[in-house]
Parts: structure tokens; C-alpha cells; sequence
């Protein structure tokens, strides 16, 4: 794939000239143009493309595989990966999010258990300590790269997960047929370290950060139906907000 075709320069303008081919090798993977598993040329071949010098062109390589959105392999190249996902914070699920991009997600269900609450779970639920509960962990894929790692917790009186494929449909999807419509959630996101267990789940090494999500949501009547506690590598997803003056 012949990526110095599809980059130009503004060598007399402000901005780096590394910077510049690094946007719009990364506006390429964002928008389709450049597909996961694509190459780019090498950087001698770049180099001479565009008329540059390789350190130049190595440099906006490295920008790019810092990222997550480029690798290097020995033998093979430079090939383009998944991009991040970028997701608005709106009141939607994973799931959705990633079927309405295209993105081809798939989960894994590492344990679902009916349990009874905890005082964290059951203050977050409006439930009293020791209620039934559903505990459900997951870990979400695009393709075969793992992307998040989500613990939810759910009012056992609202819906019997046991009986739904949560490898075949989403969370909130399987809530809305069995007619619970989330309307509101509280919504707190931080950051934490990889431990050894996430290090395997989610292809990570140890003590490597991670993007995390605590949510509790709500449906029409006010109720709590769901609490949920997910981590996400952010190499690969990001939170986007629109701010408005008021």
C-alpha cells in the first residue's frame, strides 16, 4: 500500500513536518481509508515518496505505533491495527456503540453468577445487603483484539440472564426485550494499573494504565437496574465530550 500517495505537505507552514504525515495516516485509519492489516510502505520508500529524511518519517511512524494504531512486525512490515475507538458519553451500551460503527464486536462471558449483594452493589442498586443479584463478567472484542473487561450487576428480580445467550446479544439489548428501557445513569470515569489477571484478559502487560467506567443506570420508573464496573485499554478506546458554555 502506497501511503505517500495520499499525504501532502505544507513544508512552509508551522506545523512539523512529521506531525503532518502522522494526522493524516491517522485520519486514514480513522475513516476506513487505510483497513486493519494494511501496510505502509517502509520508511526508506516513504522517505523517498515524500521527499524526506528517514529519521522524519520514522518519527511520525513511532507516533502512530504509540498510539496502537500502526505495529511493527520483523519480516512483514508496518501494518495498520484496529484505530481507538472513540465513544461520546451518552447513555448507550458498548455493544450497540460498536454494531453501529461496523466494528465487529464479540464477547466472551467469563462467569455469570446469581449472588447475593454486597453493601457495595446494594447501596449502588437501592437493594438490601444479601439481595439476589446477577453478577456477569465479560470481556469485549474487536475481532480478536480484547478491548474492555466489564463486571455488571443486575437486580435478579428484573430479569433471568440465565436464560440469554450474552455472548449473541447485548446487555442493555436483552434488558430492552425484556422490557427494562434505561433512561439516566451516574457515570464516573478514572483511571487505573493493570493487575495480573486484566494483563491476561486483555492482552496488557502489568502495571500498564487502563481507562475505566463506573456506571449506575436507571430506568423510566426510577429504578436501579444496573451497576457496572468496566476497564478499557486506552490505546485502543477514549471517552469524547461535548462542552457548551452556558
Amino acid at each position: 500500500m502506497e501511503a505517500g500517495a495520499r499525504i501532502t505537505l505544507d513544508r512552509s507552514g508551522p506545523v512539523p513536518l512529521y506531525f503532518q504525515i502522522a494526522q493524516q495516516l491517522e485520519a486514514a485509519i480513522v475513516d476506513g481509508t487505510l483497513a486493519p492489516g494494511d501496510k505502509i510502505d517502509n520508511e526508506i520508500a516513504l522517505a523517498d515518496q515524500l521527499g524526506l529524511s528517514r529519521p522524519t518519517v520514522r518519527q511520525a511512524i513511532q507516533v502512530l505505533v504509540d498510539k496502537g494504531m500502526l505495529v511493527r512486525k520483523r519480516g512483514v512490515g508496518t501494518q495498520v491495527v484496529h484505530g481507538k475507538v472513540r465513544r461520546s458519553v451518552e447513555l448507550t451500551s458498548l455493544y450497540d456503540d460498536l454494531a453501529a460503527a461496523g466494528q465487529d464486536p464479540r464477547t466472551e462471558v467469563l462467569s455469570l453468577e446469581r449472588i447475593e449483594a454486597g453493601e457495595d452493589e446494594a447501596r449502588e442498586l437501592q437493594l438490601d445487603p444479601g439481595a439476589p443479584v446477577w453478577s456477569l463478567e465479560r470481556v469485549r472484542f474487536i475481532g480478536d483484539e480484547p478491548l474492555a473487561l466489564m463486571h455488571n450487576v443486575i437486580p435478579a428480580a428484573l430479569i433471568d440472564l440465565g436464560a440469554i445467550d450474552l455472548e449473541e446479544i447485548g446487555l442493555y439489548a436483552a434488558m430492552r426485550r425484556a422490557g427494562i428501557w434505561v433512561r439516566v445513569a451516574k457515570q464516573r470515569i478514572g483511571a487505573s494499573r493493570v493487575g495480573t489477571r486484566e494483563a491476561r484478559l486483555l492482552a496488557e502487560r502489568r502495571g500498564a494504565p487502563l481507562l475505566t467506567m463506573q456506571r449506575t443506570a436507571y430506568d423510566d420508573a426510577g429504578r436501579a437496574v444496573e451497576y457496572g464496573v468496566h476497564a478499557y485499554r486506552p490505546d485502543r478506546y477514549a471517552f469524547e465530550l461535548t462542552l457548551v458554555d452556558r
